[in-house]
């Protein structure tokens, strides 16, 4: 008898199941139980977590930083300490050839993600609008390094986008590792981009908004806490490494008056529009560079070299723009420059991003709204014999009032300007353009740059607001699976005796292959006067139906075009095959059910 054989002796088919060792990937994945219950049950502890998770971000702003910085230095030939928008004089070779020929390597970069990861990256936005906050660190280190290398070979691109994408998913990662909360996942999502941004800019209040703003969705008492530690903690970071972005070096005056809030209201009004035609403009280029056929992989290429001849006018055009913003805010440039360099900048920004470069608006809008400002400085000195503020004044406001127009956030810019410049007049009037700008922008095109090309994928996200909970809430969940049928072809004799007055309200009624016919009503079928005599001649809703993946607000908008309280649910549109009957009344309730748990997460109770 082999040594291998099995006792007879019964026992056989009750043997324990065999356990098996687990890997060390999923020893890791979880931080210790202790830890966890912690988190889950004390806000003081998720607030722990939200620190260190704006440590770790300020860490990773900081070497982003360097590596752009030495990328910039090595491939540009850049003396010590000059940074390559505020650059005096660049090869003029260089300029030309390294975003065109650094393009090869990020079409090279295309071409294997669209080959060994073929799903679309997900940002912080979309993450806690759709995904409560669940984000692939490994999609978001692979965007960081194309943002990293588009920012370095010169793209007209700012960092901004791999600051908050590789914040966000780092809390995401780390988030699932302590198994919070869904709510609570998204709310670390928002510390990690905050952190990122605070530390970047040097600017804790501006980073804390931008994570409220722009990446959580809603302001509550109970959101506030986390998000500024993670921002505070990412701003200490950057500080203690590199000691932190420099505020503007510049004069501003002590107050401004009444009537001196005119202009800078108009102001808000014209970065508005200037935004809004930014936003179609990189629209124009993806689209060109689609309709022009160039494989996707060359696009960077084309894209490097018309940036590269845009930066032998003026290397201002070059990189995010950062550092010529600090190094110009407080000089007046002439009119014909401020023209030039703000229609090639937008123009090599726009190009940058149609042609498949990686990076964001945030940085390029600052600068562009710089820009407008003193040209809406000169065409106003034009017009008075008396200057009504200085340039800088209107620099400074251009600046927030074009970036909310394009990346949104009114209180994250306006901190931005205070933090920036300490001048609390000054806030209150870039406060005062920020507001007409949103309000403008929202008014004549509804959207942020990010909204916006989230409505270009058919995306239907206008904040980070969650409502990813209306895409799991669908019909196949919601709907009863006990469903009557009838054949459409079974006499009304036979009906009334089936179906009493009284035992039901609807029954669905299918084809003689099965397939769903329509619904019939009891009462019809009793009523005296009628005059059919079979089932299927008095069918309604013929042809609306549900389907199981049907969103909740899906169904509640079907029930309102057809005007029926109940509606068969089919397997497909193909098929038409029955498996359940959802109710308009069950389905609203189930929708303010979720709705009030939201408000109720979202007020902290």
């Amino acid at each position: 008898m082999s040594s291998r054989a099995q006792p007879s002796n019964g026992l056989a088919s009750r043997a324990l199941p065999i356990r098996h060792r687990r890997p060390l990937s999923d020893i890791i994945i979880h931080a210790p139980r202790t830890l966890r219950a912690l988190v889950r049950a004390d806000e003081v502890w998720l607030v722990v977590l939200a620190a260190m998770v704006g440590c770790i971000a300020g860490l990773a702003v900081v070497v982003m930083n360097i590596v752009s910085t030495l990328m910039h230095t090595s491939l540009f030939d850049l003396p010590a300490g000059v940074h390559l928008s505020a650059a005096g004089h660049i090869d003029p070779l260089r300029t030309v050839l390294v975003p065109a020929l650094g393009g090869i390597l990020l079409g090279a970069s295309v071409l294997l993600i669209a080959r060994y990861r073929p799903r679309r990256m997900v940002d912080p936005i979309e993450a806690n609008a759709l995904y409560g906050g669940r984000m692939s660190l490994t999609d978001s280190l692979i965007l960081v390094g194309q943002t990293l290398w588009s920012n370095g070979i010169g793209g007209s691109v700012g960092m901004e986008a791999g600051y908050s994408q590789i914040g966000a998913a780092i809390a995401s990662r780390l988030g699932r590792n302590f198994r919070v909360r869904r709510n609570d996942l998204r709310l670390l999502v928002g510390c990690g981009a905050a952190a990122a941004i605070a530390g970047a800019f040097n600017a804790p209040l501006c980073g804390s908004f931008y994570g409220i703003e722009l990446v959580i969705g809603t302001y509550s008492m109970a959101t506030l806490p986390p998000v500024i530690v993670a921002a505070l903690c990412g701003v200490f970071v950057v500080r203690a490494i590199t000691g932190g972005t420099p505020a503007f070096d510049v004069t501003l005056p002590a107050s401004i008056h009444g009537l001196q809030y005119i202009p800078i209201l108009i102001l808000g009004v014209v970065c508005a529009l200037v935004g809004i035609a930014i936003m179609r403009g990189v629209t124009l280029v993806e689209e060109g560079f689609r309709r022009s056929h160039i494989p996707a992989w060359i696009r960077p290429i084309v894209g490097g070299l018309i940036v590269g001849l845009f930066g032998l006018v003026t290397p201002m055009v070059l990189s995010s723009g950062h550092s010529a913003l600090h190094q110009g805010i407080g000089i007046t440039y002439p009119l014909g420059l401020l023209a030039a360099t703000l229609l090639l900048k937008s123009t090599a920004s726009a190009v940058s991003i149609g042609s498949g470069f990686r990076g964001g608006l945030f940085f390029a809008s600052l600068f562009l709204g710089s820009l407008v400002g003193k040209l809406f400085a000169v065409g106003l000195g034009l017009l008075t014999v008396t200057p009504i503020l200085p340039p800088v004044v209107f620099a400074l406001v251009g600046m927030s009032a074009l970036a909310v127009a394009i990346v949104g956030g009114p209180l994250t810019m306006s901190f931005l300007a205070l933090e920036s410049t300490g001048s609390f007049p000054l806030t209150a009037a870039v406060i005062g353009a920020s507001i007409v700008s949103a309000i403008t922008v929202r008014r004549i095109f509804g959207y942020s740059f990010a909204t916006w090309r989230f409505h270009l994928r058919g995306e239907a996200i206008r904040s980070a607001v969650d409502i990813g909970w209306m895409h799991n809430l669908t019909v196949g969940r919601m709907m009863r699976r006990e469903v009557r049928t009838v054949r459409v072809d079974t006499s009304l004799a036979s009906f009334r005796r089936d179906f009493p007055l009284g035992a039901t309200q609807r029954v669905v009624v299918i084809n003689e292959a099965g397939r769903y016919a329509g619904i019939a009503v009891p009462a019809e079928a009793h009523a005296v006067d009628t005059t059919a005599e079979r089932i299927g001649e008095i069918l309604h809703f013929t042809g609306a139906v549900l389907t199981p993946q049907m969103s909740v607000k899906e169904a509640i908008s079907a029930f309102e075009e057809a005007e029926s309280d109940a509606l068969a649910v089919v397997d497909d549109a193909e098929n038409m095959r029955v498996i359940g009957l959802l109710t308009e009344q069950y389905a609203l309730r189930r929708y303010s059910e979720e709705l009030d748990r939201r408000r109720r997460e979202l007020s902290g109770e």
